[in-house]
C-alpha cells in the first residue's frame, strides 16, 4: 500500500497487509468515525481508521459550531485546537434591505466550559481528534478511498479500497463517510435522499490582512470570545428555503449560505451567486468589508430529520453521523457535530460488546440504535420531525412577508415626527398582524410553532 500512513505498529513491508489484522474498519475519520474509533480502541479492539483525504479533515467542509459535551468525556480536551468559544448567538430576519435581529449574550457562556460551544477549523480539529484515536491504539491510514464493501453472503466482512490489493477484511465496518455516502448507497444499505431533504451549503473563510483586531472590533469581542450569527429571509438566500451564517474564528471568519438542493436545482441563481448576494446585504457587508477569501468550499447536508434515518445496523456494519442523516435544523438549533460524535460513541460501544460476545449479526448490534433512540439525538430529531413540512407550507410568510413586516413595523414604531407614540405603535402592530392574517393567523402560527420554544 502507498500513501501517508500513521500506524500503532511498525510494518515490515512497503505494502503492509491489513487483511484480517483488525477487529473493525472505520470508513471516514471525521467526528463520528474518530469518536467510534476512540471508543472501541479504549475497549481493546484493533481498529483501522481509513481517511480518503491527505489528513483527517482535509476534505471536510464546515462553517459552524462544534458542540463538545461527549468529546470532552471521550478524550483529554485540554489540547484541542479550538478557535473561539461562542459568547453570542444572533438570529436575524433579512428583507432585501433591512435586518430585524435578536441577540443573546448570556454571561454564563463566558465561563468554562462555555456552554460546550466552540468554533473550530475542521482541518485542524479532525486531525487532532483522529490522533486521539491513534493514541488510544487505533491505526490511521490516509489517502485511501473505500470504493465498496466485501460480503460473504449477507454478511459484510470488509471493504474494497482504491489501493493495489486493496481488499481489507474485518469482522465489523463502521460507515462514517459523511452526507455524500456513496459506499452505503452503493451497497444498498440506504436510499439516496430526495432533493427536498438535502441542503447545499457554500462557505468562504475570510481574513482581514491589513488590520489586527478587526474581528474583535466588528463583533464586539474580548479575548477568545466569538459569535454565531444566523440569517434567514429573502435577504439571506433569495426565494430559497434556507439561510446564511457568519462564525468568528481566531483570525478569520466563516461566511456562508445553505439552502435546499431542490431550490438550487430549479433556481437560476447558483450557490456561489447566492453567497455573493448575501455578503452584499446592508446588514452583512460592513462585517466582511475589506476581507480576502482564503478558502471556498461547498457540501451537501442531510436535513430529512427523523423520518430519513436509514436502518443503522446491518450484518457486520453500522452507519453513523451525517451518513445516517443525524442533523438538526429547526431554524433556532443548527446541530450535527454533537450528533455525529454521540452516534459514533454508541456505535463503538455496541461493536465492542458484540466482539466480546463473539457475534457479528445485526441483532447483537441493535444496542446501537436502541441507545441512540434514548439519547438526545433521536429525541431531538423526533421532536422537530414536523417542522420541515410546516416551514415549507409557511415558506412565503416566514421568508418574505414576515421579514418585510418586522422591518416596516420597526421603522414605524420608532419613527420620529410630531405624531403621538400611540399612533405609531398601532400602525406597527397593524403591519405585523396584516402579514400574519390578523389575530387568528397569529394565534395559528404561534400554535403551529410552539414546540420550537416549549
Amino acid at each position: 500500500m502507498t500513501g501517508t500512513e500513521t500506524e500503532t505498529q511498525t510494518q515490515d513491508t512497503h505494502e503492509p497487509n491489513y487483511d484480517e489484522a483488525f477487529d473493525v474498519i472505520v470508513v471516514g475519520a471525521g467526528l463520528a468515525g474518530s469518536a467510534a474509533a476512540v471508543t472501541m480502541a479504549k475497549r481493546g479492539l484493533e481498529v483501522l481508521l481509513i481517511e480518503r483525504g491527505s489528513s483527517p479533515g482535509a476534505k471536510n467542509v464546515f462553517g459552524g459550531v462544534l458542540y463538545t459535551p461527549t468529546i470532552r468525556e471521550l478524550v483529554d480536551f485540554e489540547s484541542a485546537p479550538l478557535e473561539r468559544y461562542v459568547a453570542e448567538k444572533r438570529f436575524s430576519m433579512l428583507s432585501h434591505d433591512d435586518e430585524t435581529a435578536l441577540s443573546l449574550r448570556p454571561g454564563e457562556w463566558n465561563h468554562d466550559p462555555h456552554n460546550d460551544s466552540y468554533t473550530v477549523l475542521r482541518g485542524e480539529f479532525d486531525e487532532w481528534f483522529a490522533q486521539q484515536a491513534v493514541a488510544a491504539g487505533a491505526t490511521l491510514v490516509t489517502e485511501t478511498t473505500v470504493t465498496g464493501l466485501v460480503r460473504d453472503g449477507p454478511q459484510i466482512v470488509g471493504v474494497e479500497t482504491d489501493r493495489p490489493d486493496g481488499t481489507i477484511r474485518a469482522p465489523y465496518v463502521v460507515l462514517a463517510e459523511g452526507g455524500n455516502s456513496l459506499v452505503s448507497e452503493g451497497a444498498d444499505l440506504k436510499d439516496t435522499e430526495s432533493r427536498e431533504n438535502v441542503a447545499v451549503a457554500v462557505k468562504e473563510v475570510l481574513e482581514f490582512p491589513e488590520r489586527d483586531g478587526v474581528i474583535e472590533d466588528r463583533f464586539r469581542l474580548v479575548g477568545d470570545a466569538g459569535v454565531a450569527y444566523q440569517y434567514f429571509g429573502e435577504g439571506a438566500v433569495g426565494d430559497a428555503f434556507g439561510g446564511g451564517f457568519i462564525y468568528t474564528n481566531a483570525d478569520t471568519i466563516s461566511v456562508g449560505a445553505a439552502y435546499r438542493l431542490e431550490d438550487a436545482a430549479t433556481q437560476k441563481q447558483s450557490p456561489e451567486e447566492t453567497l455573493n448576494l448575501f455578503k452584499t446585504h446592508p446588514a452583512v457587508a460592513p462585517l466582511v468589508r475589506d476581507a480576502r477569501t482564503v478558502e471556498y468550499s461547498a457540501k451537501t447536508i442531510p436535513e430529512g430529520g427523523a423520518e430519513s434515518i436509514p436502518d443503522l445496523v446491518h450484518d457486520g456494519a453500522v452507519i453513523v453521523g451525517d451518513a445516517a442523516g443525524l442533523v438538526l435544523n429547526n431554524g433556532v438549533h443548527l446541530e450535527g457535530t454533537n450528533m455525529a460524535v454521540e452516534s459514533g460513541y454508541h456505535a463503538g460501544r455496541a461493536i465492542a460488546t458484540a466482539t466480546e460476545r463473539g457475534r457479528r449479526d445485526a441483532d447483537v448490534l441493535g444496542a446501537y440504535p436502541a441507545d441512540l433512540e434514548q439519547s438526545f439525538v433521536v429525541q431531538n430529531l423526533q421532536r422537530y420531525a414536523w417542522m420541515q413540512e410546516a416551514v415549507e407550507a409557511d415558506r412565503d410568510l416566514l421568508f418574505e412577508a414576515l421579514p418585510r413586516a418586522f422591518a416596516d413595523a420597526s421603522t414605524e414604531y420608532f419613527r420620529m415626527d410630531r405624531q403621538p407614540k400611540e399612533s405609531h405603535a398601532e400602525n406597527a402592530k397593524r403591519t405585523v398582524l396584516d402579514a400574519l392574517g390578523g389575530w387568528t393567523g397569529a394565534a395559528k402560527l404561534a400554535l403551529r410553532y410552539r414546540k420550537v420554544v416549549t
